[in-house]
């Protein structure tokens, strides 16, 4: 099948939708399917207002409807609402064409802390958007429960998990840097809905790790002269990083998944974070991390955790079942969806050949 995924979020920007979107393109295509990415790096773009890492197309609408036009896909996925998605929302509603949509950061939640934008307003913006989808795919059961409490249709939201690379974030050799033992670790974006302030604020022994950029970066550095920044890594420095790290801190109470805590857990360093969605979906009660509405109380706990421990939780979670996952939602173009969600079921390389 010949699937077009529709993003507003690509390279440069590192972050969880751009992860999810690579690593369930590769396993769709050892499944034998075509994937076609639309991206802002095909259009000319203008820095986000507040968020100047992430680039937004300009006037997109003729090549994105040139580009669907072109690629006649077998079924269409537009994985976010900025300008690229609007447009292909635009087009195939237009052709009749039938699509699916994803739902993967808490947006209102994050607009709302940046810019005091009601939730409501920002929710009833979402369901407009996608209130025409075939399906929203959402991580977690309890972001399944949000938007519906928002006015979405619980037959329409499904899931649509994450995972982690087994084989490249692995128990391994530490970092070389020089460490202060014990080693609490940050990795993600240094913006304020990560609310990495509650970490930074901690009185905890040892030493404190930040791993990533964002808006926040300077003025954290400046104000926080004893924390160790290292600005964005690539997956093997990270994966190093993960397995010098004792602990790894999640302050943020806004992430619908949290990608990074798999990676962490699937190095070995067991998790310590806030109660909330995301941690919640990911750990859970399991013995491989430690939530709290005491950070530092569950930052303490977690040095106790067996490393071990934390990588056999981890391996629950393949990138393959969760394309698979995907791959069932989709809502092919003048095809029956029994027979897709069927070949989503089998074994790799049962497919049919891609046309």
């Amino acid at each position: 099948m010949k699937i077009l995924v529709v993003t507003d979020a690509w390279d440069p920007q590192v972050n969880g939708v751009v992860r999810t979107l690579k690593s369930t393109r590769r396993e769709l295509e050892r499944m034998g399917h075509v994937v076609d990415l639309l991206t802002p790096l095909e259009f000319r773009t203008v820095p986000c207002p507040t968020y100047p890492e992430i680039r937004l197309s300009v006037l997109p609408a003729r090549h994105v409807a040139e580009r669907i036009r072109a690629a006649s896909p077998q079924a269409i996925h537009i994985a976010t609402e900025g300008p690229l998605g609007m447009a292909a929302r635009r087009y195939a509603i237009r052709d009749g064409l039938p699509f699916t949509t994803a739902y993967h950061t808490r947006f209102p939640e994050y607009v709302k802390a940046r810019t005091g934008i009601p939730l409501s307003a920002t929710y009833r913006f979402l369901r407009w958007f996608h209130g025409p989808s075939k399906a929203v795919l959402v991580p977690t059961r309890v972001v399944k429960a949000d938007l519906e409490a928002f006015g979405f249709d619980p037959r329409q939201v499904v899931l649509w998990s994450r995972g982690v690379e087994l084989d490249l974030f692995k128990p391994g050799p530490a970092t070389p840097h020089d460490l202060t033992k014990p080693v609490f670790l940050y990795v993600g974006r240094v913006a304020v809905e990560k609310n990495i302030e509650a970490f930074l604020a901690l009185d905890l022994p040892g030493s404190k790790w930040v791993a990533g950029e964002g808006p926040q970066l300077a003025r954290l550095k400046a104000e926080h002269p004893g924390v160790r920044f290292t600005g964005v890594l690539d997956q093997l420095a990270l994966a190093a990083l993960y397995n010098a790290a004792d602990v790894f801190v999640f302050p943020s109470r806004t992430d619908t998944f949290g990608l990074v805590l798999l990676e962490a857990l699937a190095c070995g360093c067991p998790v310590a974070a806030y109660p909330v969605t995301g941690p919640i979906d990911v750990i859970g009660d399991a013995p491989a991390g430690a939530l709290d509405e005491d950070l530092r109380a569950a930052a303490l706990r977690a040095l106790r955790i067996d490393r071990t421990v934390a990588r056999a939780h981890a391996e629950r979670h393949s990138w393959e079942a969760c394309t698979r996952q995907f791959l069932a939602h989709l809502h092919p173009i003048g095809e029956r969806r029994d027979e897709v969600v069927a070949r989503a079921a089998s074994p790799i390389g049962a497919e049919s050949p891609p046309s």
